[in-house]
């Protein structure tokens, strides 16, 4: 056994080391409880922001989600009407189409009744510039019979006036 004597002079000089240093120990694990406290506070705060700005966020997202899907419906019902106004135009188109294909066989009908009539008439045209040449032709031979006549009923004339003198003398 460990007299008294020892005992109380480990114990006190145990207490001269040992107790300050605990009570040490003790003050800094009051500061560092104290400012663990406030730092959880501080986190209890921002934890209850977190909680704020996700529940914000989630309505965001909501708010997101619903117009999504009121842009998917009206994309639907845009590509829907585009759909529509796509196959009227088509079947517009095909219409002025078929008009467009009958008035160009209305156009070749009158170009080749045109060309008909055009030769048609050419050849009216030619066959009265023949008649004009020979008309023309004719009268020039007229003309020129006339004057060989005239020309020859004056000779003869004067033949039966010489005929008429030599038999009255």
């Amino acid at each position: 056994m460990v007299p008294l004597n020892v005992k109380e002079a480990v114990l006190a000089a145990l207490k001269e080391l040992i107790v300050p240093e605990i009570q040490g120990i003790k003050r800094e694990q009051g500061e560092i409880k104290v400012a663990l406290n406030l730092t959880n506070k501080r986190l209890d705060d921002i934890n209850a922001h977190l909680v704020d700005q996700s529940r914000r966020i989630d309505d965001t997202n909501k708010r997101i989600d619903e117009t999504n899907q009121r842009i998917a419906k009206v994309h639907a019902d845009l590509i829907q009407r585009i759909d529509k106004v796509y196959a009227d135009l088509i079947k517009r188109i095909d219409v002025v189409n078929q008009r467009i294909d009958e008035t160009n066989q209305r156009i070749d009908k009158v170009h080749a009744d045109l060309i008909q009539r055009i030769d048609v008439i050419s050849q009216r045209i030619d066959e009265t510039n023949h008649a004009m040449i020979r008309l023309s032709e004719l009268s020039v031979s007229k003309e020129d019979f006339y004057l060989r006549m005239t020309d020859r009923m004056i000779r003869l004339e004067k033949a039966v006036e010489e005929l008429q003198k030599h038999q009255a003398a």
